[in-house]
């Protein structure tokens, strides 16, 4: 498609990531701003617009897709609604920037490829740790040689249930099938863990798992172990637990090499843990205020015309196959 000089977003979802993540740095990046904004909830619609000095505000997402001053539409709704609002976008010749996962299930993910391929219009996907400084200096280290030839990665994460979790009569999205595609907890967060692992070692051709519900306080799985492998024949493990006394709270990744080992957080941004036979050095990285910035400075400079970004559907499809497989879905 043609190069955009000015992107103007219509933004559907007014949630907490378009207040904290997305939405100033949509506003903020050079080139680029938000125009008008969508929820089904009409006063949060116009709550947001005002607040954020943007111009109009509708409660259908059809009206915001065909407003004629937008060129671009950022998806920032349950996962259930991805792939829906993403075709029609494309379809519509707009380009699209949604939120993690890609959809709720690898066939989803597929469709919307599929017309991405046809209009030739592109989708970018928020897997915004990729563009962090973090994380960009953990795949320095692995691809720099710092522990020598990498052997085996694992992840392990913890949590204690969120106060929300207990309430059966008004749980969060993530924890409602029909919101969240079914994935819980788990599709909403190991997301963000096997798009970082595949971005550094490459795609996962082989996954199992043991997904269970240990606690009781929903219905869908809270409990997940799975191995994995990918295609350069390296191995993985993982192991997910949302119900976890607070003693055990885990936010870690391991990599393990022939001469060492490097541990960092996913969410939390621990220093990064480098051990070698030197010792361990701590690495402190920060990253920017807003924390989707660097990936969108990157969409926009390849709508424009400039550098290509990757971060898009075709490379974030691999996830979600990773994760159906690990639920066995």
């Amino acid at each position: 498609m043609d190069a955009i000089s000015e992107v103007r977003w219509g933004v559907i979802g007014c949630g907490e990531a378009t207040e904290t993540k997305s939405g100033p740095a949509l506003q903020c990046a050079g080139g680029s701003s938000i125009v008008c904004v969508m929820s089904r909830d009409g006063e949060k619609a116009l709550s947001y617009a005002l607040r954020h000095g943007i111009g109009r505000a509708y409660t259908d997402a059809t009206e915001l897709i065909n407003d004629s001053g937008v060129n671009a539409v950022y998806i920032a709704t349950p996962p259930s609604s991805h792939a829906t609002f993403a075709i029609m976008a494309m379809k519509a010749g707009k380009p699209v920037y949604v939120e993690k996962p890609l959809a709720a299930s690898y066939e989803e993910c597929l469709r919307v490829n599929n017309v991405s391929e046809q209009t030739g219009v592109p989708c970018y996907v928020a897997y915004y740790r990729r563009y962090l400084p973090y994380f960009q200096r953990v795949k320095q280290l692995v691809l720099g040689g710092s522990i020598g030839r990498v052997l085996s990665v694992q992840i392990r994460f913890a949590v204690p249930p969120r106060e929300l979790d207990y309430n059966k009569t008004n749980l969060p999205w993530r924890l409602q099938p029909d919101i969240a595609g079914g994935g819980g907890y788990f599709y909403d967060l190991a997301s963000h863990q096997i798009d970082l692992l595949q971005d550094m070692f490459g795609i996962i051709i082989e996954a199992e798992g043991y997904a269970t519900n240990m606690a009781g306080l929903y219905r869908v799985e809270d409990t997940i172990n799975a191995c994995f492998r990918f295609d350069s024949g390296l191995t993985g493990s993982g192991s997910w637990c949302f119900v976890s006394h607070d003693s055990a709270r885990t936010d870690r990744i391991e990599i393990v090499g022939d001469c060492g080992m490097i541990s960092f957080s996913v969410f939390d941004y621990t220093p990064i843990a480098l051990h070698t036979e030197h010792g361990l050095e701590i690495i402190k990285t920060d990253n920017p205020r807003y924390v989707q910035m660097p990936l969108i400075q990157a969409i926009i400079e390849d709508l424009r015309g400039g550098r290509p970004c990757g971060c898009n559907s075709v490379s974030a499809t691999p996830t979600n196959w990773v994760m159906d497989k690990i639920l066995k879905r």
